[in-house]
Formats: structure tokens, sequence, C-alpha cells
């Protein structure tokens, strides 16, 4: 193909024309790493609130991947336990915790995004905003749009966090979703909605 490949300095083949890359999506207990502390804190709240059982089990497995014994986590006044909590489902040994929990907290509390989200995308789920299996990348200016319409409806932070997720959960991803993620400023953690350009 005339123009299309030169070769590189080292002798392997490199394209002509340099095309952009893109960091890989954080994994879950990566996305516990980056959300703002008042998001950790919101799912938190959730599971004290909604899932007593499921909260209890994860300070136990915590504390005993840190070698504590949890009752020294439970004793903890509330924001301090929150800020361990956050902390250690940031570590990569809280992989498995961390990614059950991001999966409780929106598919229990937001399912309505999930929904948006995928009825944005014509994609068939369930009442919980849940597909059995993942579908072709979606073209780009779709996401783009459908990212768009959640932004106007979801705390910013809180839409990051599902579409990082939903990335994370899924073992190819959407490598459009990938770059925009990368690129939409709206979609850092911590920064406020505005109006797409």
């Amino acid at each position: 193909m005339r123009g299309s490949m030169r070769v590189a300095p080292h002798g392997g083949l490199a394209s002509a024309r340099t095309l952009p890359t893109f960091p890989r999506m954080p994994k879950p207990h990566e996305i516990f790493a980056l959300m703002p502390a008042e998001t950790a804190t919101k799912l938190f709240h959730f599971l004290t609130e909604t899932e007593k059982p499921l909260y209890k089990a994860t300070i136990d497995t915590l504390a005993k991947q840190r070698k504590l014994r949890p009752v020294f986590v439970e004793r903890k006044p509330r924001t301090e336990r929150n800020t361990w909590l956050k902390d250690t489902l940031s570590r990569k040994q809280s992989e498995a915790v961390a990614a059950h929990l991001l999966q409780i907290w929106l598919v229990g509390e937001h399912k309505q995004l999930l929904c948006d989200f995928l009825d944005a995308l014509n994609i068939t789920h369930d009442a919980d905003g849940t597909i059995e299996a993942l579908p072709p990348c979606p073209p780009k200016e779709d996401l783009v749009r459908a990212i768009d319409t959640v932004l106007t409806k979801h705390d910013p932070a809180i839409v990051s966090v599902y579409l990082q997720a939903f990335q994370a959960t899924n073992d190819d991803g959407w490598t459009a979703l990938t770059e925009i993620l990368a690129t939409d400023e709206r979609l850092r953690f911590g920064t406020p909605t505005r109006a797409a350009a």
C-alpha cells in the first residue's frame, strides 16, 4: 500500500501517520482510588442503609486483608472509617471486592442512570439497566450523544464512575468509549458538568 507504511529506525514497521493512543481504563480498585471522597461516601452510605450484611462482610474481608480485627475498623468514627474503606478498596488485592461493590451500588442506587445510557444507545436491557452480553461498539457520535443525555440528568462524578466501571467489567470494552473517557473534560472526576461545545 503506497505511502501507508514506513520502516521504523529499529527495523520494524511503523505507520506513516502516528495514531493517538489512549490510556487503559482503570480497574475497579483504581476507580476507588480516583473517585472523589464524596462519591465514595455516597456509596458507603448506600451500603449502610440498604446492604448492611454486605457492608459488614466487606469490613470483615478488608480488615483481614490488612491483618486487622474487624472491630478495629467498625469502631472508627464514620468519616475516618469511610477514608479507611476507600483507601483499602484502592489496593490491588481488593480488586474483586471493589468490582462487586461498584456493581451493587450502581445497579441498586443508580439503575436509572444505567437505563438512560442504554436507552440513549437503543440497547435492550433489563429493568435494572443490565445487559446479557456486550454488543459491538456503537459509533463514537452515538456514544457522545448518549453521554450528553445522561450528563443532563445525573451527577457527573457518578456518570464517570459508571462509564469507567462499564469498561472495567467488560473484557473487551468499547474503544470509542475509552477515547471519550480519556478526552472529555466533563467526565473527569470532580469536574462540574458544562454544556458541550
